[in-house]
């Protein structure tokens, strides 16, 4: 779907879209075309464009002679007093092709250069001699310093041109809509291309100013400043663009710190991106003080959390079973409580709100980043009134077999009517994104679900998390001993930390899906939806699910980015979440989106970074602003900023390359020069028959394609890539 070659080709027809687009009162140059064997024929009748068909390429002298003359005097032509000469169609629609600029008068030049071109053309080409029409020529001042302030003279300048590309595209509606505008800058004697823009100049000029006032900023003193919180957030840049040769430079006047908002005072009704600054510190300034709860404090993959901690004012009062957590220096109020067997978290929330009580803590709000401490911490929050999702609706997310039959119980209703401030609208049932699934505990459950369940099928932890010990299954007879496997190596919660033992080992049978897998990460607030950000996840080494490779912002087309996000949130809703950041694995299949599981807290690994970065948003703070009751303020839809690719490293796969060339000094080093970005995942490197990630590595940059190949590269010198871990094999998808 699309355009083809073929369309192509006749839209790279000149004389052909001249001559339709004169006959619907568009003006175009007055045009000759000599065509060498011309492939249609050319109805010029009441247009400014003549069309001359050639069956040879040389002995044309006469024929050529008599046609250019009679062109160059016609009627149209009496304007211009030049003319420009290049070849048409064939390959020069996407070559370089030669540009004459020739003056009216001489017509022995015109002609011996039109001759001179036929030799080059091939069956169908042609050469197209037209009137030079002269663009707005910009006044280029110079600027002449006195003591006291700046005086503008004209001057003899170079002969300079605009020429704008308009970007149009059609709607879904099929009308045509203006997307873009681009103007160049270039000499009027010599041809101008997209690539001769000064937009990308000026915008690194203007850019690199305010990191300049931004780096200026830091070296000063809170009174220097003029108060603690003082920092510039907008400026003006005043700028001029000066021309030497073909060379356009931009040159910066001043900077205009308080001026620059009477100049965008009339973008200001879209709201916008001139606002998300000031937005974002007015809801810092709010939440500054604030008492959390966070219950559970997870492993390393979490230490962003505590150092973000004191960037936003917050009061941190930290729940955590091991005393000697890292995290116990780094908080407000560090209270030891033994709460790893999650079947007691009612009792569990007795001791923590009697400990809260006790250390005079009146928290604001409560959350948990650990997955298997997101139950209790709602249970807290219904017990001391904070704001949070019911905790039947965290059950049911936290219990995977359970989310599926929750959102299928909704299958009577055909859709859902959601109240708005003004309207109702029409949504799907989440019944259609659910998969069939089976809870197991016994050999009898699996025998039983085995023969309902299609093959190949998936099993996993019923409570799990990291994709430790999810497998595909092609066979009952693999179902009964991955079961019993899992059963005796995975009993509880000493037996692999943080992966959701302490609620039990029970598994859950589900249907396989093929398709892409994505992240989607929700933020809600009284179950509406404030933001979205959608990841890809590339292959996995089957039989295993262990993420192997991801890349932000999403490569799927805008239409199924939206049937993502409509289908996590009507699976959010549907279970009864309606306050928080929630992360949903989903499935883009061939008949659209599937649920896979839903996490009831924010997207771990590397997730929080990565949407920080490309998008601007930080979702850890919005997740501390929903717990306290605030509506977070998150740009809608924005540009990304860059595009992310990464790759995860797993111990066992790269346990000699993380000891040697990926060592975690040398990826730290390579982080810190902006060669790489790295996300610290685990910090013991222990082999294991059930493996999580131990790191990510990945590649920014403002072109994907440049990224996926700074990447590749970059995993085959540390050793990362290699045949049992094939790097381009997990990143095929981001193409």
């Amino acid at each position: 779907m699309g355009s083809s070659p073929r369309l192509a080709e006749l839209l790279g027809d000149t004389l052909l879209t001249r001559v339709l687009l004169e006959r619907n009162r568009v003006r175009c140059p007055p045009t000759l075309g000599l065509v060498y064997r011309p492939p249609r024929s050319y109805q010029t009748e009441g247009t400014s464009v003549t069309a001359v068909s050639l069956t040879e390429r040389e002995g044309q002298g006469e024929l050529v002679q008599r046609e250019v003359l009679k062109f160059l005097e016609s009627l149209a032509m009496e304007p211009y007093s030049k003319v420009v000469l290049k070849p048409s169609g064939g390959r020069w629609i996407r070559s370089q092709r030669p540009v004459r600029f020739l003056e009216k008068r001489d017509c022995e030049a015109v002609r011996r250069e039109v001759c001179s071109l036929l030799p080059l053309l091939e069956e169908g080409e042609t050469a197209l001699l037209e009137a030079f029409c002269p663009t707005m020529s910009p006044v280029s001042p110079v600027l002449t310093q006195t003591w006291d302030t700046y005086r503008c003279v004209n001057v003899p300048r170079p002969d300079l041109s605009f020429r704008m590309c308009a970007v149009v595209t059609r709607s879904p509606e099929g009308l045509p809509l203006l997307n873009q505008l681009v103007c160049s800058v270039g000499r009027s004697d010599r041809p101008l291309r997209h690539g001769s823009s000064p937009l990308h100049q000026v915008k690194n000029t203007a850019e690199t100013c305010l990191r300049v006032a931004m780096e200026m900023e830091a070296g000063l003193s809170p009174e220097q400043r003029g108060g603690r919180a003082a920092q510039t957030d907008m400026i003006g840049v005043d700028m001029l663009l000066s021309c030497s040769g073909q060379v356009v430079t931009p040159f910066c006047l001043g900077l205009k710190p308080s001026r620059c908002l009477e100049s965008c005072g009339l973008f200001l009704s879209g709201g916008g991106a001139l606002l998300h600054t000031p937005l974002s510190r007015s809801q810092r300034y709010i939440m500054e003080g604030q008492s959390l709860v966070v219950i559970g404090a997870g492993g390393v993959s979490k230490t962003f959390v505590w150092e973000k901690k004191r960037d936003f004012g917050l009061k941190i009062h930290l729940v955590e079973s091991n005393p000697n957590h890292f995290a116990t220096g780094l908080v407000t109020t560090f209270i030891q409580l033994d709460i790893t067997d999650h079947k007691r978290d009612l009792e569990n929330c007795s001791r923590i709100c009697e400990a809260l009580s006790e250390h005079g803590i009146r928290p604001d709000g409560c959350l948990s980043f650990w997955d298997d401490c997101v139950l209790l911490a709602a249970l807290v929050c219904e017990r001391l009134g904070l704001r949070t999702s019911p905790p039947q609706a965290v059950r049911t997310a936290k219990q995977k077999s359970q989310t599926h039959l929750r959102i299928s119980d909704l299958f009577p209703d055909s859709s859902l009517l959601l109240p708005l401030p003004s309207r109702s609208i029409w949504a799907p049932s989440p019944h259609i994104y659910a998969v069939p699934c089976y809870h197991l505990e016994s050999r009898a459950d699996v025998e039983k679900a085995a023969r309902l369940v299609s093959f190949p099928a998936v099993m996993k932890l019923e409570y799990g998390s990291g994709a430790v010990g999810v497998k595909r299954v092609d066979s009952a007879e693999e179902c009964q001993a991955h079961f019993e496997k899992i059963s005796s190596n995975l009993r509880e919660e000493t037996d692999y930390p943080g992966i959701g033992l302490g609620w039990g080992n029970a598994m859950t049978l589900m249907e396989y899906l093929s398709g892409t897998e994505h992240d989607v990460d929700l933020v809600l607030f009284d179950g509406q939806k404030v933001a979205a950000f959608i990841s890809d996840n590339g292959p996995t080494r089957v039989p295993g699910f262990t993420e192997t490779a991801a890349a932000m912002p999403s490569y799927l087309r805008p239409d199924k980015q939206a049937q993502l996000v409509e289908a996590a949130l009507r699976c959010c809703l549907g279970c009864g979440l309606t306050d928080g950041v929630f992360n949903v694995e989903m499935k883009m299949t061939p008949t659209g989106p599937r649920l896979i599981e839903i996490n009831a807290r924010m997207g771990g690994f590397y997730l929080r970074d990565w949407i920080q970065v490309v998008y601007g948003a930080d979702i850890l703070f919005a997740a501390f602003a929903v717990a306290c009751g605030l509506r977070p303020r998150i740009p809608e839809a924005s540009p990304p900023l860059c595009h992310l690719i990464g790759v995860m490293c797993v111990v066992s796969q790269h346990l000699q390359a993380l000891k040697t060339t990926a060592s975690s000094e040398a990826l730290r080093l390579l982080h810190s020069r902006g060669v790489i970005r790295l996300n610290q995942l685990s910090d013991r490197l222990i082999l294991s028959d059930y493996e999580n990630p131990y790191c990510s590595v990945a590649c920014q940059s403002q072109d994907r394609d440049a990224a996926r190949l700074q990447l590749l590269s970059i995993c085959q010198i540390l050793g990362i890539d290699s045949p049992d871990y094939p790097v381009s094999y997990f990143l095929s998808d981001f193409k």
